[in-house]
């Protein structure tokens, strides 16, 4: 690696003071809005919206910073990187916050959550979706293909598919699946990423299985993910692609149980060769 001059380093930490400024005010206001939340909890989920906002503004952010650092000083920032990887974390938190972490769970159970903003336009709702998901997948094209958080991304993705679906409006999505009905394309739009961020959720969670740590827990969650898709197709009417992920979960159930058996049945072989040993 070639030696960074001192004028470069000078650079570097010029052009970093603005950024760090306008972080501070980032985080200034995120303190602000969490003393507010506890003063009128009634306002909760709009604000929350407000401080996910923030945090994929920090990201942006953490991602620039690296960036010059890149062109600068030749090398990435593992530090801002990371700090953007948490960053992402914490606005899906918030917005888990709102309308919860349940991959496949009937809308009764969390549709008093999301009414706290309903009154918040589907286009903004859904701008920040498209936000959260733009975030993620910069930080992970920016610590590219060979970093230790590759395995922990699809968590990252499964989060935010989730909350993605859950903002969904489910108990008026049908009805508003009418062409003539105004916010029909963003609602379509909404719809159509929430399926493919599901399916991929339930891939990701199976290649993480298969190919990293064999945790029949990651098997489980592939086949959640497959479970709260379906769920949606069957709120939606649609019958053939419900009947077929009906299809693939038991499939996936029955490969399950097979697995979780032999690794048993190799525990317990393991076990008495153990025994027999001492």
């Amino acid at each position: 690696m070639a030696r960074v001059s001192t004028e470069a380093k000078n650079r570097y930490a010029a052009k970093l003071l603005d950024f760090k400024s306008d972080i501070e005010e980032i985080q200034k206001r995120e303190r602000r809005l969490l003393s507010l939340i506890e003063e009128k909890p009634e306002q909760a989920g709009v604000r929350r919206l407000s401080l996910a906002h923030d945090s994929l503004n920090l990201v942006s952010y953490y991602l620039l910073m690296n960036n010059l650092s890149i062109a600068l000083l030749g090398a990435k920032n593992e530090s801002y990187l990371n700090t953007a990887r948490k960053a992402c974390y914490r606005a899906i938190i918030y917005l888990e916050e709102i309308v919860s972490a349940m991959i496949d769970a009937p809308f009764s159970e969390y549709e008093q959550r999301l009414s706290q903003i309903l009154k918040v336009q589907e286009e903004k709702r859904f701008f920040l979706i498209r936000k959260l998901g733009f975030a993620i997948q910069s930080v992970i094209a920016a610590f590219g293909e060979n970093t230790k958080w590759k395995w922990s991304f699809v968590e990252l993705e499964g989060r935010f598919a989730t909350v993605a679906k859950n903002m969904l409006d489910l108990k008026h999505l049908l009805a508003g699946l009418d062409p003539r009905v105004d916010g029909y394309q963003t609602r379509v739009a909404h719809l159509d990423l929430v399926k493919r961020l599901m399916q991929r959720s339930a891939d990701g969670y199976r290649h993480k299985y298969e190919l990293s740590t064999s945790r029949i827990d990651d098997f489980r969650m592939a086949i959640n993910y497959l479970a709260g898709l379906r769920r949606l197709h069957i709120v939606l009417g649609e019958s053939e692609e419900s009947e077929a992920l009906k299809k693939k979960i038991d499939i996936w159930n029955t490969k399950m149980e097979a697995d979780s058996k032999r690794v048993e049945q190799e525990s317990r072989s393991q076990a008495r060769q153990g025994r027999s040993g001492t």
